[in-house]
This record gives C-alpha cells, sequence and structure tokens, in this order.
C-alpha cells in the first residue's frame, strides 16, 4: 500500500532530535506533551523510539529515586527553545511510535511541530535509556550507534 501525504511527509522530515507535541491516552494526563525521537536513523526504522518530557520535575525525581541519576534528565528552556519552563525527561519510561502512527496524529489535525532538539541532548537522551534498569532491550539496541 502507497503511503499517504502525512506518512510520506513525517518520512521525509523525521530526523532524531525530532520532537512531537500531542496528547497521548496511555499517560495519565489530559494535557499534550513533547515526544522526543531517540532514533539513529528514524526515517528507516519501523519503531521509533520516544521519550517525553513533562515539567513536574520533583514528582519525577521522586517516583524514580531509586534510578541512576544519568536516566533523569533535566532540560532548560536556554537549552531547548521549544520549552517554556524547566522539564524533566524520564529515559526510564519509553515509549513505541512508528511513523504511520504519528501520520495518523497529523492528519487528525492532533499533532504539532516542535523545533528539532540538538543532537548532544539527543546523545544524552540515548545514554539515560541504555543506562536504564527498567527500558526494553529492544529499544537500547535501536538507539545504539554503529
Amino acid at each position: 500500500m502507497p503511503d499517504t501525504p502525512h506518512q510520506r511527509h513525517i518520512k521525509e522530515t523525521i530526523q532524531p532530535g525530532s520532537v512531537y507535541y500531542y496528547h497521548k491516552s496511555s499517560i495519565n494526563s489530559s494535557k499534550q506533551h513533547n515526544f522526543i525521537v531517540l532514533n539513529v536513523d528514524p526515517s528507516k526504522d519501523s519503531v521509533i523510539v520516544l521519550v517525553c518530557s513533562q515539567s513536574n520535575i520533583q514528582n519525577v525525581k521522586k517516583i524514580r529515586n531509586n534510578c541512576p541519576p544519568q536516566t533523569l534528565i533535566e532540560i532548560t528552556p536556554n537549552q531547548y527553545s521549544g520549552f517554556t519552563k524547566n522539564s524533566i525527561i524520564d529515559c526510564n519510561s519509553v515509549f513505541e511510535g512508528s511513523i504511520e502512527k504519528i501520520a495518523d496524529i497529523l492528519a487528525e489535525g492532533k499533532l504539532q511541530t516542535k523545533p528539532v532538539i540538538g543532537l548532544r541532548l539527543v546523545k544524552k537522551l540515548r545514554d539515560g535509556v541504555i543506562l536504564s534498569p527498567i527500558a526494553e532491550k529492544r529499544f537500547k539496541i535501536l538507539l545504539q550507534t554503529k
């Protein structure tokens, strides 16, 4: 089956550090969140590895107090212009996506594209997932650079 226009758009624009802002029902919140693409070459992968930013930094640290500190990455608006407030990425909580799923959310008009996060921060996030005692091995394998 040929790609839809939205799938083609996502395939042509997705890259490491792409940030998509949308609501995900598996998160216990009515709010939208920023999801960050961590794959090395996401346009060619069938699974897109995503992590999510949260602004309730102390709550995340409290919940994950038994996880390595390198798995909780704090990012300020000075480090990433797409954030309006200090945020934390819990690299122990990884979400699976696909180009098709992201394109479907775009087609519904429920997806915003944010500025791409720099590769230095993406590397830090990848390292956080790889160090996580909770993240699934299949995600870690997709994040390893050759």
